[in-house]
């Protein structure tokens, strides 16, 4: 008798996850920027390649990138998912007035991981910062609107 496999899909991890040519489009898309795209961003830039993909499936293909480690999902407050296909150890930064989000790379003391876990009880496994300001260019605007209007 034929055995029948009654996994879900999200229950496959990324060593046996079956490539389409929709999702590694989607991938190729992610790792050629480092701009941390919305998912409506990834549907325009996919859609160039692929004219008959949705939208649903490109959430569906980002969300089962996600759950098996191949990209990183990032979320600031009340913001819309933004995508990271660099799942190297980083850290991010948020402008609060026009959305950029940029990548950080600097290392994190390692006596801050080791005092988090002496403090709480809790063996560190990874963590993510997390900055938000105001960019340089959002700085610069806001510095020429004041002398603006000084004039």
């Amino acid at each position: 008798m034929k055995q029948i496999d009654k996994r879900k899909k999200s229950d496959v991890k990324y060593p046996s996850l079956r490539s389409t040519r929709q999702r590694s489009i989607i991938l190729q898309v992610l790792e050629g920027t480092c701009t941390h795209p919305t998912a409506g961003w990834i549907f325009d830039k996919v859609k160039e390649h692929c004219p008959n993909i949705s939208l649903g499936t490109v959430y569906r293909n980002l969300n089962l990138l996600k759950e098996t480690g191949r990209i990183r999902e990032l979320t600031f407050g009340k913001n819309t998912a933004r995508y990271d296909g660099n799942c190297e150890p980083h850290h991010h930064i948020f402008c609060l007035e026009c959305g950029k989000l940029e990548d950080v790379t600097c290392t994190v003391h390692p006596d801050l991981t080791k005092s988090v876990e002496e403090m709480n009880g809790y063996k560190i496994i990874s963590h993510q910062l997390e900055f938000s300001g105001i960019c340089p260019d959002c700085l610069k605007n806001s510095e020429g609107e004041k002398e603006a209007r000084k004039h």
